[in-house]
């Protein structure tokens, strides 16, 4: 089955973690060995997302990330001291995505024809009796900014519209420019307020995810565009700021959204400590626990997919235990299925929510 992944951070990967993702999954933990010994605790040699194991898993789309902040802190890697820096660094990302679309590797999405082009190319070769990975189509990435930091004030958002940014999360970690993030109490800043109205204006879609409960109302109330959480999971199963609750949840439904749930073990056992705690017993099936939670909850399937996070800066050690690389989102379908969801809502879930989104937001 076909797969949309609402969360990728590809490009930072590549050229924050100096990552080839042309190459395997296990070439690169091979590569990292040497740099794991000096920098334990940090996922590297533990990866699970490069390109060639997401066409074997066949995530036909994902929103695939701009990720860089400039708050005054100093986390290695995604802090920086400057708008300027923040600004290039985006770019760069930018034009990793497009160097990777030059050499025909993947295909960046923009707008409602290209995306049934695409989708329509992923679905013939998926019908293939045989079908063999190594020839699946271009991968397709959706733009998405994670952290708004990189825009340097909201009339620059036109040229980020231009370079084909379709999607955008104002928040991060701690406080951002344009709005308080997860950890924090902050509200929208006065220029998160205006990038709101000409995100609405030029038509990008709002990610809600790592907004603070104080921005995430302010943002639902001022912000009249479609919406979406590309990552992230629920707070009435795992008590954590940075999941969504059910007052929130329901919120995001009626406006259409959708909840892309995640695999980071630290959004699925509570209590998490990174370099501590132990992701055994966290499997898949806790995972599934969030999705039907939404379902339930909202009374439907047509507002959660995965957004998985599986590059967010972690790997083996704070994932699910059950899962080895990215292809094994696989898995996820037939774990529905046990748990009695139908075939037309394990595709809504696994692909056919995301595109229904986007396929509204571009009509």
């Amino acid at each position: 089955m076909l797969i949309v992944d609402g969360h990728l951070d590809l490009a930072w990967n590549a050229l924050q973690w100096n990552r080839d993702l042309l190459l395997s999954v296990y070439t690169i933990r091979t590569q990292e060995r040497s740099l794991k010994v000096a920098n334990p605790g940090s996922g590297l040699a533990m990866g699970t997302v490069a390109l060639p194991e997401m066409r074997q898993g066949r995530i036909a789309v994902s929103l695939a990330t701009l990720l860089v902040r400039s708050t005054g802190r100093t986390a290695p890697h995604i802090d920086f001291s400057s708008v300027a820096q923040t600004y290039g660094i985006a770019q760069g990302q930018l034009a990793y995505y497009k160097a990777l679309a030059r050499e025909g590797h993947a295909r960046i999405v923009v707008d409602l024809a290209g995306l049934n082009r695409h989708v329509t190319e992923w679905e013939a070769w998926d019908a293939q009796p045989q079908a063999d990975a190594a020839e699946a189509p271009p991968l397709g990435f959706v733009i998405s900014m994670e952290s708004a930091d990189a825009i340097a004030s909201p009339d620059q958002l036109g040229e980020w519209w231009d370079a084909g940014v379709r999607v955008i999360g104002p928040a991060h970690y701690g406080p951002g420019r344009y709005a308080g993030g997860t950890g924090t109490e902050l509200g929208l800043s006065d220029i998160g307020s205006a990038l709101l109205a000409e995100m609405e204006r030029l038509g990008v879609i709002l990610d809600l995810t790592h907004f603070s409960d104080r921005a995430l109302g302010q943002a639902l109330a001022r912000f009249g565009g479609p919406v979406l959480v590309s990552h992230g999971n629920c707070r009435a199963l795992v008590r954590n700021q940075r999941q969504f609750s059910d007052e929130h949840i329901l919120a995001i439904a009626v406006r259409g959204g959708v909840i892309g749930v995640m695999l980071d073990a630290a959004m699925l056992r509570e209590g998490w400590i990174v370099g501590q705690t132990s992701n055994a017993g966290v499997t898949l099936a806790k995972l599934i626990n969030h999705i039907d939670h939404i379902c339930q909850l909202t009374g439907s399937c047509r507002h959660v997919g995965i957004g998985s996070d599986l590059d967010g800066g972690y790997g083996l050690e704070q994932t699910v235990s059950d899962l080895d690389t990215i292809a094994d989102l696989q898995k996820v379908g037939a774990l529905l299925a046990e748990r009695g969801y139908t075939a037309d809502d394990i595709a809504g879930i696994m692909h056919g929510n995301w595109l229904a989104l986007l396929r509204t937001a571009w009509r």
